[in-house]
């Protein structure tokens, strides 16, 4: 796939005569990506048709073909040009190798977690689960699976260090990627509104995550925010 993308990308220079610098390849791939990311979400994988798709990007069926001969083509593009997990991975293992369990936490969690979160991406993982197609392992392996992984190895050393009581590596970051997931649930797909601000929201799952509910000496008598 990526070597696709990068022939279609050494066309993006070429020049119509008379008229000039014309639209781009790369352009209208990130136009036609841009118009199915936001019919697959809206509409899931098999909802959506390339006629739909053409229309939205404003081009012709042909020309979609021209670029993606299939639709799992161009699925897999949206996944190659707006997944971005591998940027946290750097600043990830660097907290990993301190031992700085909050910082690790909580660059998982404020990475979903934030203002102006794209929704697109979760109701694409929603539809391609429900529709029941290979889409949905691509999207979870991608999108997913890569903190569950990171997560999961993180907690196995610190329980071996006999920093973190022992349990299930897996079940436990699965736990709290689960937290994440149902709060991107309530707020970008139920449209909940949030009662905290995105850092402090963050913060307090951390905190519940990595002390509990249980209470320790020192703490205040008080509630944080809305109880219901």
């Amino acid at each position: 796939m990526s070597e696709y993308l990068l022939t279609m990308n050494k066309r993006s220079n070429q020049t119509t005569p008379g008229n000039g610098r014309r639209t781009s390849g790369y352009d209208r791939q990130a136009s036609l990506i841009a118009a199915a990311a936001s019919l697959f979400a809206a509409r899931g994988f098999n909802g959506t048709t390339t006629k739909e798709i053409a229309k939205a990007a404003q081009v012709s069926e042909a020309l979609v073909f021209k670029h993606f001969p299939t639709k799992r083509t161009l699925y897999a593009a949206i996944l190659a040009e707006k997944v971005t997990v591998n940027e946290l991975i750097e600043p990830l293992e660097d907290a990993a190798k301190k031992h700085d369990d909050h910082r690790v936490f909580t660059i998982i969690a404020s990475y979903r977690i934030r203002p102006g979160v794209d929704s697109t991406f979760l109701r694409l993982l929603l539809f391609s689960a429900l529709e029941g197609h290979e889409l949905s392992e691509m999207f979870f392996g991608k999108h997913l699976k890569v903190f569950y992984d990171h997560l999961a190895a993180y907690i196995r050393t610190r329980i071996e260090t006999g920093a973190f009581r022992p349990v299930d590596p897996l079940l436990a970051a699965r736990a709290f990627i689960g937290v994440v997931v149902h709060h991107r649930l309530l707020h970008e797909i139920f449209r909940v509104p949030m009662h905290q601000s995105h850092e402090d929201t963050v913060a307090a799952y951390v905190d519940l995550f990595l002390t509990g509910l249980v209470k320790r000496p020192g703490d205040r008598d008080r509630l944080g925010g809305n109880t219901r």
